[in-house]
């Protein structure tokens, strides 16, 4: 979502770098290519005015300017503000006392809200929590029959009524069956439409007075740009919103939605969605700090060690570590490293984490892409559990074999055990500590 914006604020903070010693008109054209950049991001020109005024006056400072890192200093400065503009902190969901912890989800139709309402209950449940899905929506059918099918494919309880009943009246039911069923929370699925009009305010307005939900979250798509910020300005009067969950945001989102609602509305927002598969990694609690980070080219290790935590055994991890510094880590380990890899989320999403890496992910400047990725397993599985463990063995015939089995030529069978092969002479000589110290670009280079 915000690729375009990155690549511009971290080539003007580049020549910066580039010019040593600042001057007070240097830091004055840097902020009009920030303000250029923030623009074209889709940011509220109000919200872009006051960052960029905020950014100069501190940036033109004494402490700045005489500063043996000045340009260090001004990105510093820019990244405390555009935290600041995004809320500073992570904002949790509320818990009720006692329970069940009700949580409505509003917004317009299409934005998202029904398979947002699982990838929630997936979240809360794997932080030990029992959820209960509500469909409240009883204009679309398809929205009821969807949430029962993702409630029955997590293995999650759903609660509905069909479409004869009222949404306040299906809600209060569902809170009640969430209690004799000894579940904390409760989620429930509104209704959207096409635009805001006053019977949909009503209606939500009826649903809180009979619930009295601790969580109102609006569900707003990012790819409507400047737009969510008024459908949250006006959602937020009426039910008076506890955060934002922004879905799509891994689409062609210029991302000035996210940067603008929390000061525009002064309601937080609390995940970020991608995608329509409903599984651990396409919701993720909305950190400031982190994507301030990504946004800036620093990685976001904080949340990739997260994700890690969830997948990866210890036990397992020891071992390949080990494997790794004798330099016999072959085929069969790597294939075992993918598939757990695949479980982070998508490559360029983890690379993208990764300090240093970021812009090596994207345009001319990819190094390895899923498509790649997916090449390379179809080699590796197209080999013997011999080959695997002993690639040397692996000649003639049999490279011709792989290569007929995997639908790859002969030739990217032969790169691949060579390039491999230079993989374990270069981690068996990082094992022993004897320096092996390499361009992330050739590590990556290494499988291409």
């Amino acid at each position: 979502m915000f690729e375009s914006l990155s690549d511009r604020l971290q080539a003007t903070f580049q020549k910066l770098g580039a010019k040593g010693k600042l001057t007070e008109d240097d830091v004055r054209d840097a902020m009009k290519q920030v303000r250029l950049a923030l623009l074209e991001a889709d940011v509220n020109l109000k919200v872009v005015k006051e960052f960029v005024a905020k950014v100069t006056e501190q940036a033109i400072g004494e402490e700045v300017m005489t500063s043996l890192t000045p340009d260090q200093q001004v990105v510093k400065i820019v990244r405390d503000e555009l935290i600041e503009l995004l809320g500073q902190a992570n904002v949790p969901l509320r818990e009720a006392t006692p329970g069940p912890t009700v949580i409505m989800l509003v917004g317009l139709q299409g934005a998202g809200k029904t398979t947002l309402a699982a990838k929630m209950a997936l979240h809360l449940r794997k932080k030990g929590k029992r959820p209960l899905l509500v469909a409240a929506d009883v204009y679309r059918p398809a929205a009821i029959t969807q949430l029962e099918s993702l409630g029955k494919q997590l293995n999650i309880p759903v609660y509905s009524e069909g479409t004869e009943a009222s949404p306040p009246e299906i809600a209060r039911n569902g809170v009640q069956q969430a209690r004799r069923d000894s579940l904390n929370y409760v989620l429930i699925d509104t209704a959207g439409r096409l635009q805001i009009d006053d019977r949909l305010m009503t209606e939500l307005e009826q649903v809180v007075g009979t619930v009295d939900p601790v969580e109102r979250l609006l569900v707003v798509d990012a790819m409507i740009g400047q737009e969510a910020v008024r459908v949250a300005d006006e959602f937020n009067q009426r039910v008076d919103l506890t955060g934002v969950v922004m879905t799509k945001v891994d689409g062609d989102a210029r991302g000035g939605a996210a940067l603008s609602i929390r000061s525009v509305t002064g309601v937080p927002i609390k995940f970020l969605g991608t995608g329509e598969k409903v599984d651990a990694h396409t919701l993720e609690p909305f950190h400031p700090d982190r994507l301030v980070s990504r946004i800036l080219g620093m990685g976001d290790v904080l949340s990739l060690i997260e994700r890690a935590e969830q997948v990866y055994d210890e036990e397992e991890a020891r071992k390949m570590e080990k494997k790794l510094r004798k330099g016999s880590f072959d085929f069969q380990d790597f294939l075992a490293a993918m598939e757990q890899m695949r479980k982070l989320g998508p490559f360029q999403q983890i690379l993208g984490m990764i300090p240093g890496l970021g812009q090596l992910t994207r345009g001319d400047e990819e190094l390895i892409s899923d498509k790649d990725m997916k090449r390379i397993e179809a080699i590796i599985l197209s080999m013997t559990q011999e080959e695997r463990r002993n690639p040397q063995i692996i000649k003639g015939r049999r490279k011709e074999r792989i290569a007929k089995g995997s639908g790859t030529q002969v030739q990217e069978v032969s790169a691949l055990i060579n390039q491999f092969k230079q993989m374990q002479r270069m981690m068996k000589k990082i094992g022993k500590g004897k320096g092996g110290q390499m361009d992330p670009r050739e590590l990556m280079r290494m499988l291409q």
